[in-house]
């Protein structure tokens, strides 16, 4: 059978990626700009299966999510702004107790309520440390419809093989825009499942590294196999502890358990980057401006190049590395806020680049002209 060919939204190619991926159960409350997204799994999941429930608001939504998970489905929520940010407490419930699941935050303009149909990319570090205390995270963001598609896919492939939450940072534009979009048999597409624990294993611990690679296999709710889960600190048989040791233990698994796979985890395109002396370093729907600018002036001769980031948490320093191993002088960080990440990258940038900001917080698209006016800016006074 031939792949399929179709004119598609960024919020629609998300719930097929979704799909193929396994996702069998979804749980939300409708918000601007991610409520296709609801509207769409209402519709597919049914016929695969799965089931859609919407709840009373986005709390209980993260809540159901979790339990679905625990239950041994793969599941997904999705959200924008305020929704985001009140599910942040069971976010961090699932970060603790190791529960698969994808959140997908379609980005728009705050804080409160904010600008609800307008595009922002503000939520970089809620995204990050949006739930208190040190914890494992995964944020990916697309560029492309057909990099909503994929990247669903992959938001669930890391989210079971390292057992944390997953975020799927989109934002308005590219929720939104419609692009041709060729759709991969499932039969072509790698789809990655939570590893079960070994049937001869007695005593089962919901918490022990069984295999050494820092991540338990994962039993299920219903399975018949007993465990126990909790939101407190808690040693291998998942019950609260106020150890120390066991404290520290556990913490240093679930952040070695990212940090040890960064290669596995992080991912980044470079264009036209070797030669360049200013790269642009941008993310989402920003890094499709960047990307008609750097091809607008490399052919008015400027040397111009671009990073784009496709994991944005664990950032990828890789990068920044490589950068160093180049000819480039200065970095412009273009981001839809009053500056995030560019703090970031100024810090994994020390001593090497001067580091711009390109930022616009208005509701609108950093354009093309807006980023080559920027890389002449840059060249002027240096």
């Amino acid at each position: 059978m031939s792949n399929r060919v179709a004119l598609m939204q960024g919020n629609e190619a998300c719930v097929e990626g979704a799909i193929a991926a396994g996702m069998r159960f979804y749980a939300g409350y409708p918000i601007t700009p991610s409520t296709e997204i609801a509207e769409l799994s209402a519709s597919r999941l049914p016929k695969v299966g799965g089931k859609f429930i919407q709840m009373e608001d986005e709390i209980a939504s993260m809540g159901a999510v979790i339990g679905a998970s625990l239950a041994g489905l793969k599941a997904m929520t999705a959200t924008s702004g305020p929704g985001f940010s009140l599910k942040q407490e069971n976010i961090g419930f699932a970060c603790l107790t190791e529960v698969p699941c994808v959140i997908v935050n379609v980005q728009r303009g705050g804080p409160s309520t904010g600008l609800p149909t307008l595009p922002a990319q503000a939520d970089v570090m809620q995204a990050r440390w949006g739930t208190h205390g040190d914890h494992p995270i995964i944020v990916i963001s697309p560029s492309t419809v057909k990099e909503v598609f994929d990247m669903t896919i992959r938001a669930f492939n890391l989210s079971e093989k390292y057992r944390v939450p997953c975020i799927l940072l989109m934002d308005e534009v590219v929720a939104h825009m419609r692009e041709k979009v060729e759709l991969p048999e499932e039969l072509n597409v790698e789809i990655i499942d939570r590893k079960k624990p070994d049937p001869a294993i007695s005593n089962y611990k919901p918490y022990k590294d069984y295999d050494g690679d820092g991540i338990p296999p994962m039993a299920c709710f219903g399975d018949g196999i007993p465990f126990h889960v909790t939101g407190l600190i808690h040693d291998e048989t998942g019950f609260p502890s106020t150890n120390p040791v066991v404290t520290e233990n556990l913490l240093n698994r679930l952040m070695s358990k990212i940090y040890n796979n960064l290669d596995d985890i992080i991912e980044y395109e470079m264009i036209d980057a070797e030669d360049a002396d200013t790269v642009i370093v941008s993310f989402g729907s920003t890094a499709r401006s960047a990307s008609r600018a750097v091809n607008l002036l490399r052919q008015e001769g400027l040397k111009v190049g671009m990073l784009r980031l496709k994991t944005i948490w664990p950032f990828p320093h890789k990068a920044i590395n490589e950068l160093k191993q180049w000819a480039a002088k200065n970095l412009i960080v273009a981001e839809m806020n009053y500056g995030q990440l560019i703090d970031v990258v100024k810090a994994s940038a020390y001593g090497t680049f001067k580091v711009y900001g390109l930022n616009k917080y208005n509701g609108e698209l950093i354009t093309p002209e807006e980023v080559m006016d920027k890389v002449k800016e840059v060249a002027a006074n240096a």
